[in-house]
């Protein structure tokens, strides 16, 4: 009994002695422990999960030590700010001023030269009157024979104040009631006229034509538009309105 009990021992050591490498290894030192060992740059071994060499193995790249997998890093990576979109300016296609006498066109061009607008501006001349008098009046009707026979209805009505106008005008054969300075004076004759039952009486604004300036500016923005309203001020023609 002796015998076989220092015998298992003597086994029982030797074994674990052998399954310790003490013993050395009949394969050269193929199992894992010993592998590891003999690696060169253990150290720098990065197991991979499952899923990352499933990934690696789908794409059929060759995973980098400590690497994350492309799936990873895209999804991990942070997305690109967004660059800011320029805001768009509404540009006015065309806006124009009000007529300007002489002298005050001649200001408000010195004052727009320092906006430097070259095709974007245009100047219009405008026919104007220069509104001195204001005539009350019937306009013409049926010649010389229709003014002999309302120059005589007046008469009846207690209006001697009157005369036929003639020459050659659209007003030839009219009659004149007066010639006012003012709209005001020739509104009033013309109401006294009415009560006295004289019917269709005019006023005709007249006096001597001569020109005026407009201005008119194309596809400018609201900043622009602003720099020439503060060119017109104090001058009531630059005032700013759509064009016509």
């Amino acid at each position: 009994m002796r015998f076989v009990f220092w015998a298992l021992l003597c086994a029982n050591a030797l074994v674990f002695a052998y399954g310790q490498g003490f013993l050395g290894n009949l394969d050269g030192g193929a199992r894992e422990p010993g592998r590891l060992r003999n690696q060169l740059a253990a150290s720098k071994l990065v197991l991979l999960t499952g899923e990352q060499a499933h990934a690696v193995s789908s794409a059929g790249v060759p995973a980098e030590p400590g690497a994350e997998t492309a799936a990873e890093t895209a999804t991990a990576a942070p997305a690109a700010p967004a660059l800011p979109v320029p805001a768009i300016v509404p540009l006015l296609a065309c806006i124009e001023t009000d007529a300007f006498t002489a002298g005050d066109a001649r200001r408000f061009e010195s004052r727009l030269a320092r906006l430097d607008l070259g095709a974007r501006q245009t100047r219009l001349t405008v026919p104007f009157q220069e509104v001195t008098s204001h005539l009350v009046y019937l306009p013409p009707q049926g010649g010389k024979e229709g003014a002999d026979r309302r120059s005589a209805e007046l008469r009846q009505r207690g209006v001697v104040s009157f005369f036929v106008m003639q020459g050659e005008s659209p007003l030839r054969w009219a009659i004149s009631l007066g010639v006012f300075k003012t709209d005001a004076a020739a509104r009033v004759h013309a109401a006294t006229l009415a009560k006295q039952g004289v019917e269709n009486v005019r006023i005709l604004p007249r006096g001597p034509q001569s020109q005026r300036f407009a201005y008119r500016f194309r596809d400018i923005d609201t900043t622009v538009r602003r720099r020439i309203a503060e060119a017109g001020r104090g001058m009531p023609a630059a005032a700013l309105h759509i064009c016509r």
